[in-house]
């Protein structure tokens, strides 16, 4: 039953993921590094309490999880039609990478909070932009309509 269960909810994330438009892969990217940079802070507050070593491998596949994320919103931006709005967000990927390599080393976990914060900052403007878009599109296309008179 089980196996079935996780079967049934991999093919539903599946078809979410084939059907979404480009704006919501990226919230969902987002929204998984959300889910990783979360899990990182649980185990990096695990860790400075403990200081139990056994923490130290998770922190760094959740760390590795959230870089690959952030790599693939990288490859994501169109430079052509983001022009600088793309190279900033390039700029601002490539500092989240080289922020997080710090923490796998020094286990800062301001750092980590710092970046969940920014990182939940670009969903929030990312959200805005697809709803002011998707709003923008559906008024254009209702004042297109079709001309009846002949």
């Amino acid at each position: 039953m089980a196996n079935s269960n996780t079967n049934a909810v991999s093919v539903y994330r599946e078809t979410r993921i084939k059907t979404a438009g480009q704006g919501q892969l990226i919230i969902m990217l987002y929204n998984e590094a959300v889910k990783y940079l979360d899990q990182g802070v649980e185990l990096l507050e695990q860790y400075q309490e403990k200081k139990n070593p056994d923490t130290i491998e998770p922190i760094g596949k959740s760390i590795l999880k959230i870089q690959e994320i952030i790599s693939e919103l990288m490859v994501s931006l169109d430079f052509e039609v983001g022009g600088e709005i793309a190279r900033n967000l390039f700029s601002l990927y490539s500092w989240f990478n080289q922020e997080l390599l710090e923490v796998n080393i020094t286990l800062d976990i301001q750092r980590i909070l710092s970046i969940r914060d920014m990182v939940i900052e670009l969903r929030g403007a990312w959200g805005e932009a697809i709803t002011k878009t998707s709003f923008e599109s559906s008024v254009a296309a209702s004042r297109t309509g079709v001309n009846i008179s002949g």
